[in-house]
């Protein structure tokens, strides 16, 4: 590949110096420029011939504009024609771009990194007792369990319980640690086609959002280590190892979904197509586990 670096500032993709050809090298020598170097009273000819050729082009246009300005020019009697008014198109309920950045404000101080050794995933808050809610499968291996807020803080967390079911686990952290809890969404409110954030930790990266649509509702999925197939949220909003238990959100930043699962093909990453787990499933389960276990 060429390196273009001091040929000029970049004009676009492709740009190449008019010195040199598309491959970089030297543009063969124009004929008779040499000559028109050494002999300077060619350039007097030259400017003089390239001064009435402006001149003939611009008397030329002169009289064509008004040529078409005469054709134009409409009977005095004529009215002009209003056009019809346009009726521009209903905006969409919800989903612009000030929508979005607003429940992402919303969601991401109640959003927590979750490490247990090496692994991990994401989890959110849902109240001011410092439960946070994630997936079974993130703390299923055992051991201590930390979380990371927004602010970049860590703070330590017990496991409440686990229900490996519906891939539903609570964490608990200190109530004082100022996690926002996330508003949940009405069951039975999402619709396919509206937009939607998830919010996480893909690949260790805290703090990320990624904006999709709910593709399908009722997406018969194995959830869990049951192997019995869930109902299912599909979304292409893209979900990577570490979003697991992270909240799938609304325009509204309410809580529709917890991230738990892609589909790949062959051992790929992402490929649009993720699962979570309906809200008011993993509402139910995180219940049973509080009253249960605290």
């Amino acid at each position: 590949m060429t390196d273009l670096r001091g040929l000029g500032e970049p004009r676009g993709p492709g740009f190449v110096s008019p010195e040199l050809d598309p491959w970089g090298a030297p543009r063969p020598a124009v004929p008779g420029a040499e000559v028109a170097k050494r002999d300077p009273s060619r350039w007097p000819r030259l400017l003089l011939t390239g001064l009435a050729v402006v001149a003939i082009s611009a008397t030329s246009g002169a009289i064509a504009g008004g040529v078409v300005a005469d054709g134009d020019a409409a009977p005095a009697t004529a009215r002009p024609t209003t056009p019809a008014p346009v009726t521009p198109p209903p905006p969409p309920a919800g989903g612009n771009s000030t929508d979005m950045v607003r429940a992402a404000a919303i969601a991401l101080p109640g959003v927590v990194q979750v490490r247990v050794g090496r692994s991990g995933g994401s989890g959110f808050a849902v109240d001011n007792e410092g439960h946070i809610i994630t997936n079974n499968h993130v703390v299923s291996s055992g051991g201590s369990v930390t979380v990371v807020g927004q602010d970049g803080r860590r703070l330590p967390a017990e496991v409440v319980g686990r229900d490996p079911g519906s891939d539903i686990a609570v964490l608990r952290v200190d109530p004082t640690s100022g996690l926002r809890p996330l508003a949940l969404a009405q069951p039975g409110t999402t619709r396919v086609g509206e937009p939607v954030l998830a919010v996480g930790s893909p690949l260790g990266l805290s703090g990320t959002v990624t904006a999709g649509i709910v593709s399908a509702l009722d997406r018969q999925v194995r959830l869990g280590s049951s192997g019995v197939r869930r109902s299912a949220i599909q979304t292409d909003a893209s979900i990577n190892p570490g979003n697991s238990g992270g909240p799938l959100v609304n325009a509204r930043g309410e809580v529709v979904g917890v991230n738990t699962a892609i589909a790949t093909l062959e051992g790929s990453g992402n490929i649009g197509i993720g699962f979570a787990i309906p809200i008011d499933q993993a509402q139910q389960a995180a219940e049973r586990i509080i009253s249960g276990g605290g």
